[in-house]
């Protein structure tokens, strides 16, 4: 009998044990992945759960836009930034006044005599350093239109050295060497100042470009809008137009000119007679008026026996006149008053909204008719479609969107009226106001809620990061994390604007601009 070979069977088992090893050796390496997988899963979804759990309390650290603002406190004025900072102290016993609210120039009155009228206004920076000290006096430009709105010509000061005036703009550079006896802008005119000297008025620009020289007795616009040029008086008491462009565009020879203009027609008086001209042509009015309102198109709006209508260069009556006032809108089209009612009325005699409204205005930047009867407002596109009831709150063409106050919430449309998301839109801000059961909250750009849903009305962020909150009938400010910054506390019935820079909010008087607490 062969001997057994023990070392042959020690290797197969060796070899039978061997496998064996090497297999669990493989089903332990799966397990192993496959146990760390599932750890990674675990810890990833811990994380995204982390994330939207700590959401409100992330702190964001975004740069909004900078600016000064004036402010009145301790009976006093000053002047804070866009965090709500102090950059001028309020020691200051008059208006600060700043032209610009994106630069660190603040004008401040000293020497003030109320009997005489007199007083020096100068220039200081954010550091309170004096600026501009080779004159003797540095002034904003105020200017306001007929509803006593007011302003301040952009990018231009003036100046006094003696008893005469020039200009510089914002960094300190000549535009006007000091002169003239006067610098004053036209009232209700942007980027049109009359320069007086020796008892001759010119014109000139924001950038001191002389449109119309120092020749005439009197210098006033033609209409509200500086590109349709001047009316222009000179010593013999005749009238003429000069353009923007600094041509003579109506010879100066006419007993008077109305502030009139369209289709390159003017309204001109002669020999004791009103007569309209459009290059070669001369048309009297030949008893079809008593005045002429506008000029559009081919059309013009006349007045007679104190009613208005509508005649194409007096060969036609394309409306009666028998409304109590006419506003042209576009394409032969006219907003009409009858008795205390408003409408839509066209010259071939279609009526697309009825004369059975309180008031009826037409927005051309964004190009819609607002209808009114009683606190409701129904906005029409330029083809007379209704498109939604509500209270338009803001018309915004850098973004080309409309705010409006529909079924109880904010919404926003663009120009061809398709509803819009604000996280879409306002792609500055932070936060976004939203709606839920009634209150309104604040929500991240993704939609996640950073301020729950407990205020009774609220204001979208403003571009300096802060938002206008109130609860319970009084206001308040949260910042750009949703972090409360003023507690709603303050009664705001007569601010016709609601809007905060940090613990400060905007003042009823929005002539004066400035802030209080």
């Amino acid at each position: 009998m062969e001997k057994p070979k023990f070392i042959n069977k020690e290797c197969n088992a060796n070899m039978s044990k061997g496998k064996r090893y090497s297999s669990e050796k493989k089903l332990n390496v799966k397990k192993v992945f496959a146990v760390i997988i599932v750890l990674i899963v675990i810890v990833m979804f811990c994380v995204v759960i982390a994330k939207l759990l700590n959401t409100e309390r992330k702190e964001i650290t975004k740069e909004f836009s900078k600016g000064y603002f004036t402010v009145y406190a301790d009976d006093a004025w000053g002047v804070i930034n866009e965090k709500g900072e102090y950059v001028i102290q309020p020691t200051y016993s008059e208006l600060i006044v700043i032209p610009d609210s994106s630069k660190d120039i603040f004008l401040c009155v000293d020497n003030v005599n109320y009997e005489t009228g007199t007083y020096i206004s100068r220039a200081i920076d954010a550091n309170g350093q004096a600026k501009f000290t080779e004159y003797e006096s540095v002034e904003a430009i105020e200017n306001y239109d007929e509803s006593y709105n007011m302003w301040y010509e952009k990018g231009v000061l003036k100046v006094k050295n003696g008893d005469k005036y020039g200009l510089i703009d914002l960094d300190g550079k000549v535009l006007l060497n000091c002169e003239y006896d006067s610098i004053e802008a036209i009232k209700g005119i942007t980027n049109s100042l009359l320069i007086e000297k020796d008892d001759k008025f010119g014109l000139c620009d924001n950038t001191g470009n002389i449109i119309i020289p120092n020749e005439y007795a009197e210098i006033k616009a033609l209409t509200d809008q500086y590109s349709d040029g001047y009316i222009v008086k000179n010593s013999d008491g005749l009238y003429g137009v000069i353009d923007c462009n600094k041509q003579i565009v109506v010879d100066v020879k006419y007993q008077d000119i109305d502030n009139v203009y369209g289709n390159n027609t003017y309204v001109v008086k002669e020999n004791d007679g009103w007569k309209l001209i459009k290059e070669d042509e001369e048309i009297a009015l030949q008893g079809w008026a008593d005045e002429i309102i506008s000029i559009d198109a081919n059309n013009i709006i006349i007045k007679k026996d104190d009613k208005y209508g509508v005649s194409n260069n007096f060969k036609d009556e394309l409306i009666k006149t028998e409304y109590d006032s006419l506003t042209y809108i576009f394409t032969d089209h006219y907003i009409a008053k009858q008795g205390d009612k408003y409408g839509v009325i066209s010259i071939n005699g279609e009526t697309p909204i009825p004369l059975e409204n309180d008031l009826v205005t037409y927005n051309k930047e964004a190009d819609f008719i607002v209808a009114q009867i009683n606190d409701e407002e129904r906005v029409y596109d330029r083809n007379f479609e209704y498109k939604f009831s509500g209270i338009v709150t803001e018309v915004n063409t850098s973004k080309d969107y409309i705010l409006a106050y529909v079924d109880g919430e904010y919404k926003y449309y663009n120009f061809k009226f398709e509803e819009r998301e604000n996280t879409k839109l306002l792609y500055e801000n932070t936060l976004f106001l939203k709606k839920e059961n009634g209150k309104y909250g604040y929500v991240n750009k993704d939609g996640v809620v950073v301020v729950n849903y407990i205020y009774d009305d609220a204001k979208e962020q403003n571009k300096y990061g802060y938002a206008a909150v109130k609860k319970d009938g009084v206001w308040g400010c949260i910042d750009q994390n949703g972090n409360v910054v003023v507690t709603p506390k303050i009664n705001m019935e007569e601010n016709v604007v609601i809007n905060f820079i940090g613990k400060w909010h905007l003042s009823e008087d929005l002539n004066a601009n400035y802030y209080i607490q």
